[in-house]
């Protein structure tokens, strides 16, 4: 079967690509010619190194599983990672709590940048980085560098299962360095400003900064 390549291109950028995907075909054709483009196409810039993408879906209507659709045909191909994923909304739908699933590991080097909030699920290395307009949490490993409200949002916090990063950032205070943090217990741990300082403290009390969270209380 031919796929007419008219609905993605692939533009490359300084530091990495950019998927520009098309925002008025239906939505299984845009798959599919992504799924083509990606298996018979392009295979000169895809399977070398280690390759940053952002994807920029217009103003297309999309909800998180469809964004997980796009993602799960771009993670087949291993040297891509997911740098940001764009798509223009009607004001007042975004939902600002809401979390953007993704997994994988960070290694030395690499940058993953999402615009809101982010679930990451895997570790991420010394040198590898997450930055993030809104909170990050990590299931997993924190030893590189994470930056959380990098547009300057104070109220953004940074979680991890293993809190011991090279850098902590929240909007522009800059954590102590590592070793002034003295030895603390092997637990899930969050890191938020107080007073325009970087405080560290244990999970289970985010509920003080995110009061809207539904609390388990026992029976």
């Amino acid at each position: 079967m031919t796929v007419q390549s008219k609905h993605v291109r692939i533009k490359g950028i300084k530091d990495g690509l950019v998927f520009l995907l098309d925002d008025k075909c239906p939505f299984e054709d845009l798959l599919s010619e992504l799924r083509y483009k990606l298996e018979h196409s392009h295979q000169n810039i895809l399977t070398g190194p280690i390759v940053h993408v952002d994807i920029k879906l217009g103003s297309r209507p999309v909800t998180e599983e469809d964004k997980e659709a796009i993602l799960d045909i771009l993670k087949s191909q291993g040297n891509l990672l997911i740098r940001s994923v764009e798509a223009l909304e009607e004001p007042g739908e975004k939902d600002s709590d809401a979390l953007f699933l993704i997994s994988g590991m960070l290694r030395s080097g690499q940058v993953l940048h999402h615009e809101g909030n982010l679930l990451f699920l895997g570790d991420v290395n010394p040198g590898g980085s997450i930055t993030c307009t809104g909170d990050i949490y990590i299931l997993g490993a924190l030893r590189g560098m994470a930056h959380a409200g990098v547009d300057g949002n104070q109220e953004a916090i940074i979680a991890a299962s293993l809190l011991s990063p090279t850098q902590l950032r929240i909007a522009d205070v800059i954590s102590r360095p590592p070793d002034e943090w003295g030895t603390r217990e092997s637990s899930m741990e969050f890191a938020y400003l107080s007073s325009g300082a970087m405080q560290i403290d244990k999970i289970h009390n985010i509920v003080k900064l995110r009061q809207g969270l539904n609390v388990f209380k026992g029976v």
